[in-house]
């Protein structure tokens, strides 16, 4: 019955129910002949679902009970072709054929798989020759350069291709690569590394044979050096390898049987244990200890919350947070530094923020915090100012990834004082590392109260003694920030005894100063990310256009807080934050009270604030942005996609400007913005695709498949929560979209935005009722619709 079954739903090409039929019918039956053709027609069944290995493997066992079973041998013979066992399958259909020598179809396989055979060996022949050509051309040291380039780039081209692969793996090719690494010519050095990771990408067994061959010692060792395009393709290969032990970045080949390998977790954690190795290191360069950093950040914590094993951050929180707090308490200034670069403190802040957002439970969190107080407490030492610089630069540094974590670590009994002290001491040194300490503390607003209270007047001394431009620029941008988290009346404009203007030009000279190192020069963009509060600075800025041109240079580094600085700068010159209106009556009660009672600048008003927005397009501004979006997500965070938002939504307000919005790259930026982020980000980037939407030609404003990802922000503007405008220019938007293509139209009909645009059109407001009914008019044409 099972069998009749299975051949009906064979029949009716269900073949994975014809599979479940055969197999409970394999288990039930006691009798030999039976069990070959039950295994012969699952073999069929596998064959159509592309399963070859399984496909095969029936049919052998329908081989095994009767050997001359044609079908079953025929159906093998298929199955081994398909898995490129081409000698094999062969064999396979000789059988068939010396069975039934007159079948035609036989015979034309015989032919068929004769030929493939002849030309599989003379590309294997050839490709052997070839590989073995290039390893003698790359290998003698009197080949001519450009022949050397030639066959360099031909075995990363092969290396790249399965059978290319194969065929260096097999002719003792890893050898000969080790061999051209150690020649110490970084060209040769390049392509080996290259044609190793085209090697490994999507092949575990291969991956795992090479890591072993080569030793991770190794392969961290050739990271480590100061060469920035070797370091990143050493990179690129341990990160090649890691993937195929992950099981990530491999298709699926059907047919392919999968290789038997040994358990990676030991691999995992042996490449975990050096990179940790590699970060504490004299040896390692400031290029390889970012590069270490990096896969870190990238292969421990977990990619989706759902899954619940997070066993490899725990991993590194118990064997590697320490070295990691070691790279934070970093002084570049001092003797004893580890080589680093100008990203590798904050990239290890945001591994140690991440680590600790991939924690689970508050055991797992108390135990990360136990590690990171112990370890700064025997830093701290009141006898040895250099050691208590280090516990403080670690707090610095972790406050700039676990806040949370951060302000409790500043709750320690004696790092607070210490922090002041340093403010207070005659080296140069202690100054800049309190100062930088204290500007990260008082991002918190009530741990800044302490610090108004007794770091504002030393924060003022150094600024008005130093002659050091690095310690004097973050005094100011310290100042700039407890001014604004003070809240007093003044403001910021009685620090240092100047106005903000002068603040703002001296900012604007270290911004523009290419002499002074990138670490110093953000400061001075976080300062006027301050004082651009104030309306006569944000004038003035952007008339300044080397220095809009330095900030919007700046911004385009892997630093989270120089995107957050200039996006908020940007905010402020556009004035596109929130403003409270003031109730007129409320306004009258208040001045009856003797109340301040703040009043608008005159450089706030509408025509100045146009005035810079057209000023910051001329200056490249959407570029910029456009840059700035593409950053890591560690880098940008939810806070700056906001800000990126708010500021593209003002650069929108022109009609005539959305042209060259579009024309710079603006467009595509605005697509995730409006996907992810804040609530009230993904609102304000909306609007600015509305706006684009309502007027530009789809085609050019979002070519290709893109046009489709800008119809979901623009129904989520058809809400009853969201204002009449926002409203209005969402629904002429849809109508432009809706006029393009019936496929358009289909992607608006399952956005299911059909039930709003049909309200709209019962609004009481003339502009809103006659946006929906054209919409709909377009609509309609629809058939669904």
């Amino acid at each position: 019955q099972l069998k009749e079954e299975g051949n009906k739903y064979f029949q009716a090409n269900d073949y994975e129910k014809a599979v479940q039929s055969y197999t409970q019918a394999i288990k039930l039956n006691k009798d030999k002949a039976l069990q070959a053709v039950l295994y012969r027609n699952r073999a069929a069944c596998f064959l159509k679902k592309e399963e070859y290995a399984k496909a095969a493997s029936d049919a052998s066992r329908a081989i095994d009970i009767n050997a001359s079973d044609i079908k079953a041998l025929y159906r093998r013979s298929q199955a081994l072709e398909k898995l490129g066992k081409l000698d094999q399958a062969f064999k396979d259909a000789q059988k068939c054929a010396t069975i039934e020598p007159r079948n035609k179809n036989f015979q034309e396989t015989l032919r068929r798989l004769g030929a493939n055979i002849q030309e599989k060996l003379h590309i294997q022949f050839s490709t052997d020759l070839r590989v073995q050509k290039m390893f003698e051309i790359l290998l003698d040291e009197n080949s001519e350069k450009e022949k050397r380039e030639k066959a360099a780039n031909n075995l990363i081209v092969l290396g790249r291709e399965e059978a290319g692969a194969e065929r260096i793996f097999q002719n003792n090719g890893v050898s000969l690569l080790l061999q051209l690494i150690e020649t110490k010519n970084a060209e040769l050095i390049l392509a080996a590394v290259r044609t190793l990771s085209g090697m490994c990408t999507g092949h575990k067994a291969r991956a795992t044979a090479i890591l072993h061959y080569l030793g991770i010692d190794n392969i961290c060792m050739w990271m480590s050096v100061d060469n920035e395009e070797i370091s990143l393709a050493v990179c690129n290969l341990l990160q090649t390898i890691t993937d195929c032990l992950l099981g990530q970045g491999k298709e699926e080949h059907h047919g392919k049987e999968e290789a038997v390998v040994l358990d990676t977790k030991k691999d995992l954690r042996m490449i975990t244990m050096c990179l940790l190795d590699m970060l504490v290191s004299k040896k390692v360069s400031g290029q390889g200890r970012d590069r270490a950093l990096n896969l870190l950040n990238k292969n421990i914590p977990r990619k989706d919350p759902k899954d619940h094993d997070n066993s490899r951050t725990i991993f590194v929180i118990d064997n590697g947070l320490k070295k990691i707090l070691k790279v934070v308490g970093q002084i570049p200034e001092m003797p004893d530094c580890l080589p680093l670069t100008e990203n590798t403190q904050l990239t290890a802040s945001v591994l140690l923020n991440k680590l600790y957002d991939d924690l689970r439970c508050d055991p797992e969190r108390d135990n990360y915090r136990v590690i990171c107080e112990e370890y700064i407490k025997s830093k701290i030492d009141p006898q040895d100012m250099d050691k208590t610089l280090h516990a403080i630069q670690m707090v610095s540094g972790v406050l700039q990834g676990p806040f949370d974590l951060g302000n409790k670590l500043l709750g320690m009994k004696g790092v607070m004082e210490m922090m002041v002290a340093l403010c207070g001491s005659e080296r140069e040194i202690d100054q800049l590392v309190a100062v930088e300490a204290l500007i990260h503390a008082s991002t918190k607003l009530s741990r800044a109260t302490f610090i108004i209270s007794n770091g504002v007047t030393l924060l003022k001394e150094i600024y008005k003694k130093t002659k050091n431009e690095k310690i004097k620029i973050r005094a100011l941008v310290g100042l700039c920030k407890l001014g604004s988290a003070g809240g007093t009346d003044y403001g910021l404009r009685q620090f240092a005894e100047g106005s903000t203007e002068k603040l703002a030009k001296q900012c604007r000279k270290w911004l523009c100063n290419t002499s002074i190192d990138a670490r110093t020069r953000k400061w001075a963009v976080e300062g006027l990310a301050y004082l651009t509060l104030d309306a006569d600075v944000k004038d003035d800025f952007v008339e300044d256009q080397p220095a809009l041109q330095a900030m919007f240079e700046l911004a385009k580094t892997s630093d989270k807080t120089i995107l957050y600085s200039v996006a908020s700068a940007l905010v402020n010159c556009t004035n596109s934050y929130d403003t409270k209106e003031l109730v007129p009556e409320l306004v009258q009660l208040a001045k009856f009270s003797k109340q301040h009672v703040p009043e608008e600048h005159p450089k706030d008003k509408k025509d100045f604030v146009v005035k810079r927005v057209k000023r910051l397009l001329k200056a490249g501004v959407v570029s910029a942005l456009a840059c700035m979006v593409k950053a890591d997500s560690a880098i940008l965070t939810d806070q700056s996609k906001e800000l990126i938002a708010r500021v593209f939504l003002a650069l929108c307000e022109d009609p005539k400007d959305r042209g060259t919005i579009v024309a710079q790259g603006g467009g595509k930026a605005l697509i995730p913005l409006a996907v992810e982020g804040t609530e009230v980000g993904k609102i304000k980037a909306s609007h600015a695709l509305a706006k684009i939407a309502a007027i530009s030609n789809p085609d050019m404003a979002f070519p290709g498949e893109r046009v489709y990802e800008v119809v979901r922000p623009l129904v989520s503007l058809l809400n009853t929560e969201r204002d009449g405008l926002q409203n209005y220019e969402a629904l002429l938007g849809l109508t432009n979209f809706s006029g393009r293509s019936d496929k358009l139209r289909m992607k608006i009909v399952k956005e299911r935005a059909l039930p709003d645009i049909e309200n709209y059109m019962f609004e009481n407001h003339d502009q809103l009722r006659q946006a929906a009914t054209e919409c709909m008019c377009n609509l309609v044409v629809n058939k669904e619709v």
